[in-house]
């Protein structure tokens, strides 16, 4: 058995590969996808190119999860020794930038860049000063493929399937109001009662928000008394009494002059990934960025997750 693998590896596709092991050391799609950094259905797709390609049933698919089968399991043997000629090669290759140093581009929204990064970014040039960052905010996804910048701080449900990394953790929204707004109106006791308030949402640049097309699915369009390109507007438009808007959980609780009124709404959660290109993640300053942002954001879930300390 193992001397046909041997035949075939030449025609395989890393990737594929790469799923596979993932698949047979987490014993599931999800886990492998979270492993990878990727959505679950790029697992199943990559999983269904290699048993085809190879002509051979790698997994028993069971209710627990995915188990090698004996052809799997001699398939994992040789894709380990493959993945470690891979890393092999991938360390020679990238041999020549082994310097802490250089510029490093990163890219955020203005949200996750005022409520959440800036002391993690002191930590990382207090440890890194030889790093040079460039921080790039904007609610446009700047393209990873064309370099426009080298890691993305981003939001999301899916990422990009061409980047590679890794999920940080969920980012709740709650509706929140001013007290001096509150004690003119009332808080609403339900979703159902938003529609009396006044509210403030998105504009059409951020109709892709679950934020605003929830508002537009469970208030009237008269409702809304102020529409923004800027969830950081809305912050400050609510602040300042204009009316109840749904938020970030991590950008508003720490605000003293507002209140949260109704709890987080499962339908707006989005998940927080640090992602980068296949092609970056062996250099030196991007895989420093990576591991020490992601271990210290990952001490911040609670407060992303909408329970502070």
């Amino acid at each position: 058995m193992q001397s046909g693998f041997a035949k075939v590896q030449a025609s395989l596709d890393w990737n594929d590969l790469r799923s596979f092991l993932a698949i047979a050391r987490a014993g599931s799609l999800q886990g492998a996808a979270r492993a990878l950094g990727v959505n679950h259905s790029t697992v199943f797709r990559r999983l269904n190119a290699l048993e085809a390609a190879l002509g051979v049933r790698l997994f028993d698919r069971l209710p627990g999860g995915y188990a090698p089968t004996p052809a799997g399991e001699d398939m994992r043997a040789s894709a380990e020794r493959v993945e470690h000629e891979v890393q092999d090669l991938e360390l020679r290759i990238t041999g020549g930038d082994v310097r802490l140093s250089g510029m490093l581009r990163v890219t955020t929204t203005d949200t996750l860049a005022h409520g959440l990064l800036m002391p993690h970014l002191q930590a990382f040039r207090a440890a890194y000063p030889g790093i040079e960052l460039e921080l790039i905010t904007s609610n446009a996804f700047f393209s990873l493929s064309k370099r426009e910048a080298d890691i993305a701080l981003r939001p999301g449900r899916q990422p990009d399937e061409a980047m590679v990394g890794r999920q940080l953790g969920e980012i709740a929204v709650a509706v929140y109001g001013a007290p001096d707004y509150l004690a003119a109106h009332g808080a609403p006791g339900s979703v159902g009662e938003l529609g009396s308030h006044a509210l403030i949402s998105g504009d059409a640049s951020l109709g892709h928000l679950p934020a605003v097309r929830w508002l537009g699915k469970h208030a009237p369009a008269e409702a809304v008394v102020l529409r923004c390109n800027s969830w950081l507007v809305q912050l400050a438009a609510a602040r300042a009494g204009l009316g109840l808007a749904a938020l970030p959980c991590f950008l508003a609780d720490p605000e003293p002059a507002l209140r949260r009124v109704l709890p987080p709404e499962p339908a707006l959660a989005s998940e927080l990934w640090l992602l980068t290109h296949p092609d970056l993640r062996r250099t030196a300053r991007v895989r420093a960025f990576m591991d020490r942002l992601a271990a210290s954001l990952r001490k911040e879930r609670g407060r992303l997750a909408g329970r502070p300390e």
